[in-house]
């Protein structure tokens, strides 16, 4: 099998809204309830894969998922991310945007804490500005329109 989403019919099964571009449905193993992921319907793994129509058509449905899940689950909050890549987690090779409703008391990761959940644990000390803006000139100078 290459990509469930695009051979299980099951989870075409339980769409929940969709457009000519993109589908939004839950995911088999939420975090919490509510748990939906929305996907471009042709099958491209990365972000920079899919046409600025595609990325549109999944932030149209972002916006109306979110809107539902505020009704259906009282969500007060959201965490929106998608993985890329095996390293970052990425276990479907179909681009999956995962929405969250989150509220006061509900399951999963109460704190959100970017360095414990994207970088190495414990404190670290700032970076000096210096070393930050060398970074920066580094990064500009290898951008394509540079």
């Amino acid at each position: 099998m290459k990509c469930a989403f695009c051979e299980i019919p099951e989870i075409k099964d339980r769409t929940i809204i969709r457009n000519s571009l993109a589908w939004a449905f839950p995911t088999n193993m939420p975090i919490v309830p509510g748990h939906i992921l929305i996907s471009p319907i042709r099958c491209v793994s990365k972000f920079s894969d899919m046409t600025s129509q595609e990325i549109s058509a999944i932030f149209e449905l972002k916006s109306e998922i979110e809107d539902s899940l505020k009704k259906t689950f009282a969500a007060e909050g959201f965490n929106i991310a998608w993985n890329e890549g095996v390293l970052a987690g990425q276990s479907v090779p179909h681009f999956h945007l995962h929405i969250l409703p989150r509220k006061t008391g509900d399951a999963g990761i109460f704190e959100y804490e970017p360095r414990k959940f994207l970088y190495r644990p414990g404190e670290r000390e700032m970076t000096p500005e210096a070393e930050l803006k060398a970074v920066a000139l580094l990064i500009a100078r290898n951008l394509k329109s540079a």
